[in-house]
């Protein structure tokens, strides 16, 4: 039997990497969409060549590899080239999502798509579990950790689904307007509840 799979959401700044680092203490397998999506476009792997054979060779840094911040300005802005490239890195990673999920043989797998919802994969999860917190607490955390000016975060929050909408799409929440140290008790509950609910799962 597979596991139960739980996916984990949040918008920029929301500390999806923090909980997720948190469930891996407790033991459970963390599959990172993010991680993926880097390996994908490593030199010599197929999504790279179609990518700069769709975007051009302008999106490839001198060593060939991937020059991201070309790559963000050439699809930031423009919802025709950012879908191009969803359709060329997302079927890709959600291959590798369910190959390492059917691999896995803990109860339950934690697989954290920051896109979630502005890409439809919510059928690729069991339940979806989201990090919320207000959108003013997202820019000034965002802003301490990279510098960014506001402007440019709330440009990236435009581009994201509305808080709203995560909230009416989560099956769980974990609220982090708080202390770090108040993330522990809502992970321990929710690993709880998941290794319960895998048990009837299963």
């Amino acid at each position: 039997m597979r596991p139960l799979r739980i996916a984990l959401t949040g918008g920029i700044g929301s500390g999806k990497s923090t909980v997720a680092e948190g469930f891996a203490r407790l033991g459970a397998p963390v599959i990172d969409a993010d991680l993926i999506a880097r390996e994908q476009v490593e030199p010599g792997r197929p999504a790279l060549a179609e990518i700069a054979v769709t975007f051009g060779p302008q999106v490839l840094a001198r060593g060939g590899g991937l020059d991201r911040d070309a790559l963000r300005a050439r699809v930031f802005g423009d919802p025709e080239a950012r879908r191009r490239l969803e359709a060329i890195l997302h079927p890709r990673i959600r291959a590798e999502m369910e190959r390492q999920t059917a691999r896995c043989e803990a109860p339950y797998v934690l697989l954290v798509i920051p896109l979630l919802f502005e890409t439809g994969q919510q059928a690729i999860a069991d339940r979806v579990l989201v990090v919320d917190l207000p959108e003013a607490l997202q820019i000034d955390r965002v802003q301490a950790r990279s510098g960014l000016a506001p402007e440019e975060i709330e440009r990236i929050l435009a581009s994201q689904t509305t808080r709203a909408a995560r909230l009416a799409g989560a099956d769980d929440l974990i609220d982090n307007r708080g202390d770090p140290a108040a993330l522990a008790p809502q992970i321990e509950r929710l690993h709880t509840l998941y290794l319960d609910l895998a048990a009837e799962h299963r």
